[in-house]
Formats: C-alpha cells, structure tokens, sequence
C-alpha cells in the first residue's frame, strides 16, 4: 500500500477519447491505499460526446472513488487553504489546460486546483493528451518542464506521420510517476519510442 494515508486528487479535462483510459489508473492509486477525489472541468462535466455523457463520467467516477466531485472553481478554491491534496493529477491534460496553467490562468476547477496544491509545495503531476504539443503548445511544455513541482507522466508521439504535433502520455505509468514525484524526483525515462494512440479532441 505505497499510497496509504495519502489524499490525491484526480482532475480530468477535455481530452474525451482519453478519460476511459484513466479510470484504470485510478483504480490502481485506490488500491494503493490512496483516497481519491474527482475534479472535473467544466468541459468534462458539460459536454456530451460520443465517448460519453458529462453527467455519466461525473456519476462513474464519484461512484469510483466514493467523493462527490469538484466541479467548480469555487469547490475547487478551498483545496489550498485547507491544505486538502498531498498532490493532484491532471489525467488527460488538454493543450488547452497546459497552456493556462503554464501561464498562470485559474478559470477553470481544475486549474484552480493546480493552483491550490502548488501553492502548498505539493506535486502536480500531468499526463498530457493534446495535438499541439509539439505545436504552439511546445513553449508552454517547455516551462512546465521546468516548473517546480510540476512531474511529466512519461510521454510519446502518437502518430508522428499523420500528426506530427501530436502527444499523449503513457496512461499506465501514472502511478509510478505520482510516487516518483511525491519522493521529489521526475519518473525517467520522460520521452517514450512510438505507441498507440488515437484522436484525441481538445477541450478544457
């Protein structure tokens, strides 16, 4: 039980193709003994797609993790002063949540959160999902990376032929990278060779 006692927040963004993928690992970080808490952007809990309705991703992962989700900026504002996450990760992270958060905009839950757990020194792990990373969001990658406390889950080109720009994290290795960055270390390698991937749309 790596994560016992430990309280983590699992934000997720409008990456919609990619939040089934992420409800394994968070399966993964309860049965480390970690408790969980959803947050949503209002992208997520909003939007209908054929990947799945707002109301029932809001609905799979409260009944998931047993919270009742974080779905506005002011549910969202208390996480700091009340000292509430040990860490947080955004799980997709959009281009869109990416490059407000590397440049300091909060009009969203979920980068009110990210606000909240920096500003308490706390890690704040990403596993991107976006067709710009390599793109106009490059720069904005660049500064996270070079952000403190912020942690990289490892990531790859998913079709460098058809999308060149185009990056997603390694949605398997969220686990090991919220370890790694609750010791204060980024989980190595960060750039992977060539996987899987798929359309990814691109919303907060």
């Amino acid at each position: 039980m790596r994560l016992k006692g430990r309280k983590i927040g699992f934000a997720v963004t409008g990456s919609h193709c990619t939040i089934s993928k992420v409800l394994p690992e968070i399966k993964k970080l309860i049965s480390e003994g970690a408790e969980v808490y959803p947050i949503l952007s209002q992208a997520v809990r909003d939007t209908d797609t054929r990947f799945g309705l707002g109301a029932s991703w809001k609905g799979e992962l409260e009944a998931l993790t047993g919270h009742r989700a974080i779905a506005t900026i002011v549910e969202a504002e208390p996480i700091g002063p009340q000292k509430l996450l040990d860490a947080l990760i955004i799980a997709p992270c959009t281009g869109n949540t990416l490059a407000k958060l590397a440049n300091g905009i909060t009009d969203t839950p979920v980068l009110m959160a990210a606000k909240a757990v920096l500003r308490n020194q706390r890690p704040v792990v990403i596993a991107i999902s976006t067709n710009d990373g390599l793109g106009a969001n490059a720069r904005n990658l660049g500064l996270l990376l070079n952000t403190k406390n912020i942690y990289l889950v490892p990531f790859r080109q998913d079709d460098p032929h058809n999308k060149a720009n185009s990056l997603i994290a390694d949605m398997n290795l969220i686990l090991e990278t919220t370890l790694a960055a609750l010791a204060g270390r980024q989980l190595q390698p960060l750039l992977l060779g060539p996987g899987g991937g798929g359309d990814k749309e691109d919303a907060d």
